[in-house]
């Protein structure tokens, strides 16, 4: 559903604030590791995060990427899609340039209230909530 990029960010994020709320700042080596994503391209993806504010970066001993603690639960999963993923969402389910209730494509009057609810789930869904159960042991982030 969601592009590679998407995916390996989201988990991304959620393995960062865990570490972030236990005191600790992750390399980029370590959260390659832990999402099971290739180097070269989880740096791309930290970069996007760090640049969107769902994520920040400390250079130097030391450093490494770290979650601002107070804004963990203003951060809604639907922020990071996009961030990663751009306005995908709202788009056509098609592709089509043009498609809306007035002028639909085939697929928009069966897909639009899936769309809509995905979109409330996104909106309502925060990395703080994602990190919690994840920090709790009630979900997992391996293959």
């Amino acid at each position: 559903m969601f592009s590679k990029t998407c995916q390996y960010g989201i988990r991304a994020a959620i393995f960062i604030a865990c570490e972030s709320l236990r005191g600790n700042r992750v390399s980029l080596e370590k959260v390659s590791l832990k999402i099971l994503s290739p180097e070269a391209f989880t740096a791309k993806i930290l970069q996007k995060l760090v640049k969107n504010k769902i994520i920040r970066s400390v250079k130097g001993p030391g450093g490494g990427f770290e979650a601002d603690l107070t804004r963990l639960p203003a951060i809604s999963l639907r922020h990071i899609v996009e961030a990663l993923d751009g306005e995908g969402l709202t788009k056509c389910s098609l592709g089509l340039n043009e498609c809306s209730d007035t002028y639909p494509c085939p697929f928009h009057h069966s897909y639009k209230p899936v769309k809509d609810k995905l979109i409330q789930l996104l909106n309502k869904t925060t990395l703080g909530d994602l990190a919690g159960t994840f920090d709790g042991g009630e979900t997992f982030l391996k293959l």
